[in-house]
């Protein structure tokens, strides 16, 4: 009887350390992306994937990096996950200053959220002249997201036609081997052709790649 109840005793101590193991496998720190890292993962929109799949552990890290040391790409991250309630509390307000935080400085992607958001009345008013804005600011930094919503506000009127030929020049050299974006891109050229004089859009042809 005692020998059983050692047995037992030993099984159990042995399940309670394999479980103990296992846990702390799991638990294992998750290092702080590099700015290239985080910036990919913005470009590709995943990252608030990340941070969930990460079980968000690295919260006070990105607060730290977005707050204190206002690094562009990580007041973006940590804006977008205040505006959406992503590991932390939801505060849109709070959210939304940090995205234009990243946007002051010049961060691509946060100009072409803000951009779109405006456009689209998402958490803000909407606002299209403001939209056109931020999004050229974006396309020139050759965010092609923002171009193509920069070319949806120009041919549905809103925008300065002086920012017609730029619009062109861009998407005329834009590089996709996205097919239905390689089509997207057509369209707008060919829409934003109707609307502009034959030697602007020849001259947005000539111009050499930004």
């Amino acid at each position: 009887m005692k020998q059983c109840l050692a047995i037992s005793l030993i099984l159990c101590l042995t399940l309670i350390f394999f479980s103990a193991d296992s846990e702390a496998q799991e638990l294992q720190a998750v290092p702080i992306y590099t700015q290239d890292e985080l910036i990919a993962l913005i470009n590709e929109n995943k990252h608030l994937q990340r941070v969930q799949a990460d079980r968000c552990q690295l919260v006070q890290d990105i607060e730290a990096r977005a707050e204190i040391m206002k690094i562009p790409s990580y007041q973006f991250l940590w804006g977008d996950m205040l505006a959406w309630g992503v590991c932390v509390d939801r505060d849109a307000n709070l959210g939304v200053f940090y995205m234009r935080e990243a946007a002051d400085q010049g961060l691509p992607a946060a100009l072409e959220q803000l951009g779109r958001y405006h456009k689209d009345g998402t958490l803000v008013q909407q606002d299209k002249e403001k939209a056109a804005v931020l999004l050229r600011e974006a396309s020139a930094l050759g965010d092609i997201r923002a171009q193509l919503q920069l070319a949806e506000l120009f041919t549905d009127g809103y925008g300065s036609p002086y920012d017609f030929e730029d619009l062109y020049h861009w998407l005329y050299n834009a590089i996709t081997s996205d097919k239905a974006r390689h089509n997207q891109i057509a369209r707008y050229m060919t829409e934003l052709e109707s609307l502009m004089h034959p030697k602007a859009v020849e001259a947005a042809k000539e111009r050499l790649p930004d």
